[in-house]
């Protein structure tokens, strides 16, 4: 007896995804609600558990195809017929993809000890940098959902690469001076984060104003407070925090940089519900902590940190990121020292961090060396005049250098 595998209902007016990886093979044991697949929407991907218990039929479609709510993508069959389904099961699934096919034959013969390291597996994302490092996915241990390995997995594995291995990659086997190119088609999460970036530069009046901000108080505080506040609270104490207060004051004073246009009219918000934009394995995505102005700082760590979590694993859902009246976008993780960040329509600006390194200042006359970070507002010049917009990041400043201001709410 065969039982249908269906695509799930994806959200609020989302009809279709793009099945990003099979994590099962035909012929496969399969447990009640375990994930067999993975799809990729406009902003987040979804696992397809399996309705029974039994074993992995055929996969009607491959990696790659679009598919909509409620299609039939695969079958489970009974967990009595596992003797015979294996090996018919197999055939169906290279059907439709040949590149998978050399990989299907050996399917069957040891699948389940090591499923996050088969090459058949790996998202191409993965698999290209696989093959760009060099690295033998059956030695990387995956920090991903269920154990899958993420591009992150191998770009540290490269990294802790022993270094006498290195003649053996200095002999490769092409000829010298061979090119290669690579062609991989572009997530649907990829191809939505380019379509709204280019619509907001093509829509909003985009303008970005910087400024540059002393982090020795902050970074005082924190080294005064991080452990007990840690042992208090279970989190870290880190400078998002800071920040999204400090973010929340700036809103508070220049209602404008909170707002949104709203057909022909401005739309003005008395609460802030905060996009903080996180790295992911398929790119960056952007949840939003609610009401982040009532939040104390152990409530906004907390908030972010679970965000950070459940985007690493790939959990985020799109009520995570429905929303949001005002984003920050922190760079400097990444060691930027500084950007122009893209607005997140239909928000009129964002807050974009950088890096912090020690640079010569001036104080009371004195050259001294304090640590520095530029901080950038882009805004929609439509709505956010250049005095409201300097201000609120001055705003932001000051509230950074003296986080006092931040208890007594000025």
């Amino acid at each position: 007896m065969s039982t249908e595998v269906k695509v799930p209902t994806l959200g609020e007016s989302v009809s279709e995804a793009t099945i990003g990886q099979w994590l099962k093979k035909p012929g496969e044991a399969v447990a009640l609600d375990e994930p067999i697949a993975s799809l990729e929407t406009d902003k987040v991907a979804i696992d397809v558990p399996a309705p029974v218990a039994g074993v992995l039929g055929a996969q009607l479609f491959p990696e790659g195809a679009t598919v909509t709510v409620s299609a039939v993508i695969a079958t489970i069959e009974a967990a009595g017929a596992a003797g015979v389904a294996p090996a018919p099961a197999a055939a169906p699934a290279a059907a439709p993809a040949p590149a998978a096919a050399p990989v299907t034959p050996v399917a069957p013969a040891a699948a389940a000890p090591a499923e996050s390291s088969d090459p058949a597996v790996l998202s191409p994302a993965v698999r290209r940098a696989v093959l760009e490092y060099g690295i033998d996915p059956a030695t990387i241990k995956g920090t991903g959902k269920d154990g899958r390995i993420t591009k992150e997995d191998v770009v540290a594995a490269a990294q802790a690469k022993p270094v006498a291995a290195a003649p053996a990659v200095s002999a490769p086997v092409a000829p010298a001076g061979e090119r290669r190119e690579e062609r991989v088609k572009m997530t649907r999460l990829r191809q939505t984060i380019a379509k709204r970036l280019k619509s907001a530069q093509d829509t909003a009046a985009l303008l970005t104003t910087f400024n540059d901000v002393d982090m020795s108080a902050v970074m005082d505080a924190r080294n005064r407070f991080k452990d007990s506040f840690e042992k208090k609270h279970g989190v870290k104490l880190g400078f998002m925090s800071f920040f999204a207060k400090a973010a929340c004051l700036a809103l508070k004073d220049i209602p404008a940089v909170n707002a949104q246009i709203q057909g022909d009219e401005i739309v003005y918000f008395d609460y802030v519900d905060l996009s903080v934009a996180v790295s992911a394995p398929n790119g960056l995505v952007v949840p939003v902590v609610r009401d982040v102005d009532k939040m104390s700082f152990a409530g906004i760590e907390k908030a972010i940190a679970g965000y950070g979590k459940k985007a690493k694993d790939g959990a985020l859902t799109m009520a995570d990121m429905a929303g949001g009246t005002f984003t920050i976008s922190n760079g400097g993780v990444f060691g930027g020292l500084m950007s122009t960040p893209i607005i997140n329509p239909p928000q009129s600006a964002v807050l974009g961090l950088h890096r912090i390194e020690d640079r010569p200042v001036v104080r009371n006359g004195q050259i001294v060396i304090r640590p520095m970070m530029y901080i950038a507002l882009s805004y929609d010049h439509r709505i956010i005049d250049g005095r409201e917009a300097v201000t609120a990041l001055k705003t932001i400043k000051e509230a950074i250098e003296d986080p006092t201001r931040l208890l007594i709410d000025l």
